[in-house]
């Protein structure tokens, strides 16, 4: 693809095994440059603290500035130690899992890191529980308690996919002197033990990272001083490329930019991404989507197609299930529903469960001029079958999060990041009970298929059951996917490791990028 680089994601299969003993300090790079590279992305954080964000934008960071026990090496799918000097589980049902604390870790305060602050970084996510948080990503997670540098996970259950799930940055761990035990911390000072310092940051804007020399664990490269720009549109991040104002650009540029991008003395890395794109249905009482019919009538009518050539110029594909392709147990569930749009088959679901039509209802959605296309482009849609009357609403990020989390759309359009690589960060957070879409979704048979799903730690045992979860979506419609995408990362020539920064497994690899 001209100066372009491919990568491939690897998939998730093997044994969830987190063994041995390593780490490394950062050793200071002899280059001459010295200022910051600069790195543009449309990501936003909602919070510093990890106890109150489950978004991509702010886990972009925290793999930043906090450390975890397990982390992931670049292209691979198992956990291996960062923190930590070792993790396994302990007895033969997958219920409890130990890890030992490395004995050189310090805050970048200077405080020392112990099994205690781990204990308290995850009793404190659990305790504090926003609406916005990772909590919903333990749901077998009953107790922690720490004896000298070992830490013990105590679970409900059999959960072969915990390690992966410490691994992310719902696993961050923070300093329990500078860290409330029950509310967020506020401000913009970051206490943890990652790889880089937050020097300055300013809200929307930017954020300056050093990098921290007091770092020890799994990352081996030393890092260049990165200042992160933050832009709220798309477009925004276009025109900051094409000024020169950043060297590497990362989620989102514009589709129509994309598509017709010019790669001559730039390089861009296109690769293999679960991104995904659902619209999520309300299901609350009082939603006209709490019905069943109207889920299942939407379902008929939407053309993906229409979406992907239209607003997304092709460069995203239709998405017929809720796990991607390249994800174990992915299958095309919606499509051998609904192998093609059709009015009439939502018109004869809506007669038999005696819905009035039009069935009006709110479709909120984040500002963003392609959003907006992809929002105007799904209205078009549905209420050319006559059937549906849709108010659209859009809101900036933070405030589209709150909206839809206390119900206030009947349907709504978000993105989703696997928080790790494996079919279980799309089932559990998006549809099982308590779920980050907060669509008030439950069904206890996909609670026990996804149960099901855990307990094996060779990953393709767990196959037939995802499959099962997916025919059950389809069939129930708390949500409807819509499409899959590809990751690019744009730099220009004098940068280097960009290629590297981004690899399905949700950790945004800063380190990695450097002058020529």
């Amino acid at each position: 693809m001209r100066s372009t680089v491919r990568l491939r994601i690897l998939i998730m299969c093997g044994v969830l095994v987190a063994a041995g003993v390593g780490g490394w300090q950062l050793l200071p790079s002899d280059d001459g440059r010295t200022d910051p590279i600069s790195v543009g992305t449309t990501d936003e954080i909602t919070s510093l603290d990890p106890a109150g964000a489950y978004d991509a934008g702010s886990w972009a960071m925290y793999s930043n500035v906090f450390q975890s026990l397990l982390t992931f090496k670049e292209g691979s799918t198992t956990p291996v130690p960062d923190a930590a000097e070792s993790c396994k589980f302990t007895g033969a049902k997958l219920s409890t899992y130990a890890c030992k604390l490395r004995d050189d870790l310090a805050f970048s305060n200077g405080r020392k890191v112990t099994a205690e602050d781990v204990k308290y970084s995850f009793e404190r996510m659990l305790r504090i529980k926003t609406d916005v948080g990772p909590k919903a990503l333990f749901p077998t997670l009953k107790s922690v308690t720490a004896s000298g540098r070992t830490v013990t996970f105590h679970l409900s259950g059999r959960d072969a996919t915990f390690p992966l799930k410490v691994a992310t940055g719902a696993g961050s761990i923070v300093d329990r002197d500078q860290y409330p035990a029950d509310k967020l911390r506020t401000g913009s000072a970051v206490d943890g033990s990652g790889p880089y310092v937050l020097k300055e940051y300013k809200e929307g804007e930017s954020a300056l990272l050093e990098p921290n020399t007091k770092y020890r664990g799994a990352v081996t490269k030393a890092g260049r001083p990165v200042l992160v720009k933050y832009f709220g549109q798309s477009a925004d991040l276009a025109n900051a490329w094409k000024t020169g104002a950043v060297q590497v650009t990362h989620r989102q540029l514009p589709p129509e930019f994309v598509s017709t991008l010019n790669t001559d003395g730039i390089r861009v890395t296109e690769a293999e991404s679960a991104e995904i794109r659902n619209l999520n249905l309300n299901v609350r009482p009082g939603s006209p989507m709490a019905d069943k019919a109207v889920r299942q009538a939407v379902a008929a009518v939407l053309d993906r197609p229409a979406i992907t050539t239209g607003p997304f110029k092709g460069t995203v594909e239709p998405l017929y299930s809720l796990i991607p392709q390249g994800f174990i147990g992915h299958s095309t569930a919606f499509y051998d529903v609904n192998p093609e749009p059709s009015a009439k088959k939502a018109k004869q679901l809506l007669e038999a469960a005696d819905v009035k039509t039009p069935v009006k209802f709110t479709f909120g959605y984040r500002k963003d001029a392609t959003y907006a296309a992809e929002t105007a482009e799904i209205k078009r849609q549905l209420e050319a079958s006559g059937l549906f009357q849709v108010e659209t609403v859009e809101a900036e990020w933070q405030e589209f999060q709150k909206a839809y989390a206390s119900g206030t759309y009947d349907a709504y359009t978000v993105g989703w990041l696997p928080d790790f690589p494996d079919s279980d960060s799309f089932t559990a957070p998006l549809v099982g009970t308590g779920n980050t879409l907060h669509n008030g979704f439950s069904s206890k048979k996909i609670d026990a298929l996804i149960a099901s799903t855990q307990q094996f730690s060779d990953r393709s045992r767990a196959t037939s059951d995802f499959r099962d979860i997916q025919s059950e979506v389809a069939a129930e419609v708390p949500l409807v996917p819509l499409w899959q995408k590809k990751d690019y990362v744009l730099s220009t020539e004098a940068v280097a490791g960009s290629q590297y920064l981004t690899d399905g497994t949700g950790i945004w690899r800063l380190w990695e990028l450097s002058w020529i």
